[in-house]
């Protein structure tokens, strides 16, 4: 499985996005200036989350960070590092997707693409070839 957070260029304390899931539009994100992570690929998983005591997606192997989640909230002060979607039936729905994707063994890939005036689809640090799914 294949996903891309496609970042909008910040506007205040926000940075706007979108997900997109092998090639289609999943959902709008948000996430807090200052606290994003790195424009690189990332292993993807559905774990338990201790502080929300609930299963949630997890980014893995963010540089000299851990704990990054994707999860519900509606303020970028809602976000010290986790990418935000807008309410808990988006939440429970992508939790679903990637779990049904773990369970069947299938490598799920994170990119997390930058803003770039003058591109639809902003830039970064491509992902090896061989983790681009469509």
């Amino acid at each position: 499985m294949y996903i891309r957070l496609i970042r909008n260029k910040p506007q205040g304390n926000a940075i706007t996005g979108r997900l997109v899931i092998n090639g289609r539009f999943f959902c709008n994100t948000m996430e807090r200036v200052g606290y994003q992570i790195p424009a690189i690929c990332y292993p993807i998983r559905v774990t338990q989350s201790p502080k929300f005591k609930r299963l949630l997606p997890i980014v893995q192997n963010v540089p000299q960070r851990s704990g990054i989640r994707i999860h519900r909230g509606t303020k970028p002060e809602h976000s010290s590092g986790c990418v935000l979607v807008p309410d808990r039936v988006t939440e429970d729905k992508l939790t679903q997707i990637i779990l049904k994707a773990q369970q069947s063994h299938e490598e799920i890939i994170l990119e997390v693409t930058d803003f770039r005036p003058g591109t639809e689809y902003g830039y970064n640090t491509p992902c090896p070839s061989e983790l681009q799914k469509p």
